[in-house]
């Protein structure tokens, strides 16, 4: 399809949850790219606008409000500072940096859901959900905890096992429980309006399939999944105390859903700006509802269907607003060949970094994005951090650096030599970085960052071969006006670096340019030979990059196996004895061996094996139990097993089972059927 040319561009970059800090997973998918991103745009004199702010409702929030004793509003105080901090101090250079607890935004997403409302562009709709009895309250998914079907890990949540990874629903979890009084959760009737997704599958598909074939094949592909499975309904409210009220009559006690009211805050944050300094920024309506402005969403995998489906078709239903043109979403980072989990504290958090490796922000960025998971997941280690280091920032960069104003220092007082006669040794040099401009800007315009990085890098290697190649110190001796011209086209290759590497590493390109004694290039002048005039006087050199020995990458290992530990020393630790129950409560169980004449898989289940067992009654009782994936059915044929016969019989996948058999579930998830020291006749009582 035809290219459309913009006037302007709106770059948001995905909000970070403000329940804890900001790690290099986060970095290397959303916020590093962005940033790159906005950065060339500013340096190509492009009107552009970077939008970011701390995502502050939800269920999380809330959970960790309650464990600390303190209120989500003292939770996300505490943590949007601490995330905004990071960013500024790490170069992430942001419009705005706001939040979904401001006024203006919690006015905005209001209104905006009203203007759904009033219009009927909401269902209303009731259903069935978890209930807690003691606390009075439903439960979110990430209230409830349970037994994962797939896994067996017992402390898998409503919407997701961390141990397994797959997503859940808090109906599938074995033995659910709430986090809240530790309860066991009903199934009670709620209302609540949703998102009817299905009436836009055909407008989507259009709009997503036909008319961005473009987008990066891991979102086109999430994208064509969820659409070929065919859209359902989607709930825009939450029955919660904390986030925005829905401003609906009849609606107490409920919120926005916080993956409503979050993309919201891109455009509220924008007003805000917008409002403070109309001078510099004009309206907000300019970056969100013209059509001459481009609208691109930095965001992880996970969070693909929200930006190009779920917010899409908000904006859409609204009817006002420009939509996404381009979503370059990153797949995920893993840190030292494990995946980075917050709960577990397996990730290297920024504000850490900042604080242990001081002046050292663009060697994370040179090194995440050298690393940038764009295609598919990559792995981050202290090793490849430090090699990085070394041998490129170092040993290629600012070796050549070094030489080339060491070397003009020595032998022209540090000032510029002019440029005599050119050989063809010369010529040629100069002819292979003529191009650089055209060919990061093609990469950068794709948002190939990795690849962009890599040509910026390729003119120090130009560089460092020239020089070798050269050897401007032996040509002295014989033939100064040489050395002149030698390093006149060195001094220029450095210039050219400090515009070239100036989206990636900006505090290194301000250090190089002092260096030059230079205040600013323009990214205009990339790939020009002459950006210092002969006889112009250099500052005094200073080393660009330094060496990271191997006891400071020793420590951040250190402390990543101290993380280690204290997980594994936390997972042997058993769960808190349940409430105290009476003699009488317990009787009222009737457990007793049962003797397994067979068993088998079902059918079209990945998780449930069938059990005929011989209960002592003479008539054979059936069972099913979800423990496929921890048992073949021929190990537990001829078994005795314990199991409670007087269960209410449940029927799943067609079958009735009459009974639960009783299994023990390790610390590390995994399940053991319970069963007898000696063999005891089927039908025993267990007492």
């Amino acid at each position: 399809m035809e290219e459309k040319h913009f006037k302007r561009t709106t770059v948001t970059a995905a909000l970070p949850y403000a329940n804890g800090g900001v790690h290099i997973g986060h970095l290397a998918g959303v916020y590093v790219p962005a940033d790159i991103y906005v950065r060339y745009l500013r340096l190509k004199k492009q009107e552009v606008v970077f939008i970011g702010g701390s995502d502050e409702h939800g269920v999380p929030i809330t959970i960790r409000a309650k464990k600390e004793g303190i209120t989500p509003q003292d939770v996300v105080d505490r943590y949007h500072e601490m995330i905004k901090k990071s960013f500024e101090d790490f170069g992430i250079s942001f419009d705005i940096y706001s939040r979904t607890t401001s006024k203006v935004h919690h006015k905005f997403a209001a209104d905006f859901f009203k203007k759904l409302y009033d219009e009927g562009k909401l269902m209303e709709k009731t259903s069935q959900q978890l209930y807690d009895e003691e606390a009075k309250q439903f439960l979110a998914d990430r209230y409830v905890m349970g037994t994962c079907p797939h896994c067996g890990n017992p402390d898998a949540y409503g919407d997701q096992c961390e141990k397994c990874g797959r997503d859940l629903s808090p109906t599938e979890l074995l033995n659910p429980r709430s986090t809240i009084s530790g309860s066991q959760p009903v199934m009670k009737e709620t209302k609540n309006w949703y998102l009817p997704l299905n009436e836009y599958q055909q407008w989507l598909e259009k709009w997503i399939l036909k008319d961005h074939p473009e987008w990066r094949p891991n979102v086109y592909g999430q994208c064509k999944s969820w659409l070929d499975m065919e859209l359902q309904p989607r709930a825009m409210t939450r029955d919660l105390d904390w986030g925005i009220p829905v401003p609906v009559e009849g609606a107490d006690g409920k919120v926005l859903y916080v993956w409503f009211d979050a993309p919201i805050g891109y455009v509220s944050n924008t007003k805000e700006l917008c409002d403070a300094q109309p001078e510099k920024w004009g309206s907000w309506e300019k970056w969100w509802q013209d059509e001459e402005t481009r609208l691109v969403h930095f965001i992880g995998k996970d969070n693909i269907v929200f930006h190009c489906i779920v917010f899409p078709t908000m904006l859409k239903a609204h009817g006002s607003y420009i939509l996404p043109d381009n979503v370059p979403a990153n797949e995920f980072l893993n840190l030292e060949n494990d995946k980075i989990s917050t709960s577990r504290n397996w990730a290297v958090w920024l504000h850490e970094y900042l604080k242990d490796m001081p002046g050292k922000q663009d060697v994370l960025r040179y090194v995440l994005t050298a690393n940038a998971p764009e295609t598919k997941d990559n792995n981050f280690t202290w090793k490849d951090f430090q090699d990085r280091n070394n041998n490129e920032l170092v040993a290629v960069y600012g070796n050549f650096v070094n030489r080339a104003l060491q070397l003009t220092k020595k032998y022209w007082d540090g000032k510029v030599p002019a440029c005599g006669v050119m050989t063809d040794e010369d010529k040629a040099t100069l002819d292979e970085f003529k191009d650089v401009k055209m060919r990061v800007e093609q990469l950068l315009d794709k948002f190939r960052f990795r690849e962009a990085q890599k040509e910026a890098m390729m003119l120090a290697r130009i560089g460092n071969k020239y020089i070798a190649d050269s050897e401007p110190w032996k040509v002295w001796k014989t033939d100064p006006q040489r050395v002149e011209t030698i390093l006149n086209i060195a001094l220029q290759l450095v210039a050219n670096l400090a515009i070239a590497f100036e989206p990636f590493l900006p505090f290194s390109s301000k250090k190089l340019c002092k260096m030059l004694n230079i205040d600013h290039f323009e990214w205009e002048q990339l790939g020009s030979t002459d950006l210092l005039k002969a006889g112009h006087q250099l500052a005094e050199p200073e080393l660009l990059f330094e060496k990271i020995e191997d006891d400071t990458i020793q420590a951040q290992l250190d402390k990543l196996e101290a993380t280690k530990k204290a997980n594994e020393a936390a997972a042997y630790k058993a769960e808190p004895v349940k409430k105290t129950v009476s003699f009488e409560d317990f009787e009222k169980l009737d457990i007793r061996v049962g003797w397994v004449k067979d068993c088998q898989k079902v059918k079209k289940s990945k998780k449930l094996l069938q059990f005929t067992i011989d209960d002592g009654s003479g008539n054979d009782r059936t069972i099913l139990s979800g423990i496929a994936a921890f048992y073949e059915p021929e190990q537990l044929i001829g078994k005795r097993v314990l199991f409670v016969a007087n269960f209410e019989p449940r029927k799943m996948m067609g079958i009735e089972s009459q009974g639960m058999i009783l299994s023990a579930v390790d610390f590390d998830g995994s399940l053991s059927v319970t069963t007898t020291l000696k063999e005891v006749k089927p039908g025993s009582q267990v007492g």
